[in-house]
């Protein structure tokens, strides 16, 4: 049973140009989500396998991507597909490793949608929240 103290570590590897871009709406909006640890990157597509078994590996109970805002909007045109590929890579090893593949979500969020960000964050906490703490670290 998990402790009602509990709180999920969700690292949150955010597409510099629409993702962080949208977490800043949400948070000068001062629009309410749990707390993450955002790391800015360039492109969603630029979130390599290991970035994300390594973030598990170092404590995190989850993982969230934001990217721009659909696959053909990609500021570098094919990193949401990349994007794409490499989650649904991640997910596969981690059903293998019998880690449930719900603790990585993927999501496009435009710079404009600071509620839409704030939701997912609040939803995909409630997830992990769900899930309980990782217990093995891959």
């Amino acid at each position: 049973m998990v402790e009602k103290s509990w709180r999920p570590r969700i690292v949150a590897f955010l597409c510099r140009w629409c993702g962080y871009a949208g977490a800043d709406l949400a948070g000068v909006s001062r629009m309410k989500y749990p707390e993450i640890y955002p790391i800015r990157v360039n492109c969603s597509g630029s979130v390599h396998p290991e970035l994300i078994l390594d973030a598990f590996r170092k404590g995190a109970d989850g993982v969230l991507i934001c990217g721009c805002h659909t696959p053909n909007d990609c500021h570098y045109i094919s990193g949401n597909y990349k994007a794409l590929k490499r989650v649904a890579l991640v997910k596969k090893l981690l059903s293998q490793l019998g880690i449930s593949q719900e603790r990585v979500r993927l999501e496009w969020i435009s710079a404009a949608e600071g509620r839409k960000f704030s939701r997912v964050v609040k939803e995909f906490y409630e997830k992990i929240r769900e899930l309980g703490p990782l217990e093995v670290r891959v």
